[in-house]
């Protein structure tokens, strides 16, 4: 128990509540407000903004100052030294891995890339202009009807295997989604290949001839996996966590994650970069929609600036934006209409003493927008991509809750209907 207290006093009440307060490795301290349901009172935190809702050791931010550590690991270090799968193994087990572990942990992934033969012709079931996360949380949802040989939650070894199936699925699902939606057979993993390249010959290659990948493309899509693995407690980890505090099996966790991940305000903000450089159209209209965005009166929003959690930079988007400048670089489409708006908003941005000030620097959103539009990945599949690379920050998340001691979640809420009224017959109303 915490030897520091936090006092409430509160009008009409006689006593005064005395509340713990914990301290972690690093960032505020939290007061424990548990005792106040005893005293008929709960605390209001619309959108659980000042609310910790549960002990981690995975993964912290620090968005005024621009940090962002995995198990302790600065995110930049990892994106210059490390791999996806390394930094999978890392959010799952706590330590990187050594020479040994972590060759067979890549060889454990690649063993699961295949999908059952039958959620092919699942894929049946979907209209072919079905958006791709509509497909995915179809599909994925489904793999407890595939893999139900891995469900007992309460087994360390189930949770285990459902672990490395679905980071070795979710890029084949994805790649199946996408050729389901333009008509084109799917391509079975080839496991010969790198996680990164294995999905870009997926999402890309035809059965006709080899894949030949290339290691820029496939290094930029390594980091983009990496840079979106993990995000502390955001909208779609919470989701994964209530849902799975319900003791829902890993797959249903893992669509409920991914539903969650659909909406515009978290996941969708790569996509809607793009549909802003479309709406802009042109370098010679950069000013107007520049001006718009810099007046209050004006809705138009410059997607892909500044950060609800970073208020000072994102420390994702110095990373993205390496790559992102390899990935032009190599493809030598620096002048392509909408990369060219989106290399001039990124000048003013960094320029402008207006979005200096405001501190609205380019965020990960806006060069993995920029990476995955050069590639040739359709705006539709960028939330996909997101979803693949954050599936093992939610299965991190999930085990390292159903490890240890968890209530169902139940947030309770400020009531404000009708008080108790008696019913009144149809003919009297």
């Amino acid at each position: 128990m915490s030897d520091r207290k936090a006092t409430l006093t509160v009008d009409g009440l006689d006593e005064t509540i005395e509340l713990p307060v914990y301290s972690g490795t690093i960032g505020p301290d939290v007061i424990d407000v548990g005792a106040l349901t005893g005293k008929g009172m709960f605390t209001y935190d619309p959108g659980f903004v000042s609310t910790a809702a549960c002990e981690s050791q995975i993964t912290y931010i620090d968005g005024a100052a621009g940090v962002l550590l995995h198990r302790g690991y600065p995110i930049d270090q990892l994106a210059e030294h490390s791999d996806y799968l390394e930094t999978c193994y890392l959010l799952l087990y706590g330590e990187l891995p050594n020479a040994d572990q972590k060759q067979h942990f890549v060889s454990t992934v690649k063993r699961h890339t295949m999908v059952h033969e039958q959620i092919r012709t699942f894929f049946n079931g979907f209209r072919r202009d079905a958006h791709p996360m509509a497909v995915m949380c179809g599909v994925v949802g489904a793999l407890s009807a595939f893999y139900h040989d891995s469900l007992d939650i309460s087994d360390e070894n189930h949770r285990e295997v459902a672990a490395f199936r679905l980071i070795a699925k979710m890029p084949t699902l994805a790649a199946m989604s996408y050729k389901f939606s333009i008509g084109q057979p799917f391509m079975y993993p080839d496991n010969s290949m790198s996680y990164s390249e294995n999905f870009l010959h997926m999402m890309f290659g035809n059965p006709c001839e080899a894949s030949t990948i290339s290691p820029v493309l496939a290094r930029a899509m390594d980091r983009i996996f990496l840079l979106h693995a993990d995000h502390e407690q955001n909208a779609s980890t919470s989701t994964v966590r209530l849902a799975g505090s319900s003791g829902a099996n890993p797959f249903a966790c893992m669509a409920a994650g991914i539903a969650a991940l659909w909406g515009p305000s978290h996941g969708g903000a790569n996509e809607a970069v793009l549909e802003m450089l479309e709406e802009i159209g042109d370098v010679s209209r950069i000013d107007e929609f520049v001006a718009r965005a810099k007046d209050k009166d004006d809705p138009f929003r410059l997607m892909g600036f500044g950060h609800r959690v970073y208020k000072n930079f994102d420390p994702r988007a110095k990373v993205m934006k390496e790559a992102a400048d390899e990935v032009l670089a190599e493809l030598g489409i620096e002048n392509e209409p909408l990369l060219a708006i989106a290399k001039r908003l990124e000048q003013i941005a960094l320029e402008d003493e207006y979005f200096i000030e405001k501190k609205l620097y380019p965020n990960v959103d806006f060069y993995s927008g920029i990476i995955l539009k050069a590639i040739g990945i359709p705006t539709s599949m960028f939330t996909v991509i997101f979803a693949v690379g954050r599936t093992v920050g939610w299965i991190a998340h999930w085990h390292e809750m159903i490890s240890g001691s968890y209530r169902i979640g139940r947030p309770r809420q400020l009531y404000t209907g009708h008080a108790q009224r008696d019913f009144v017959p149809l003919d009297q109303r």
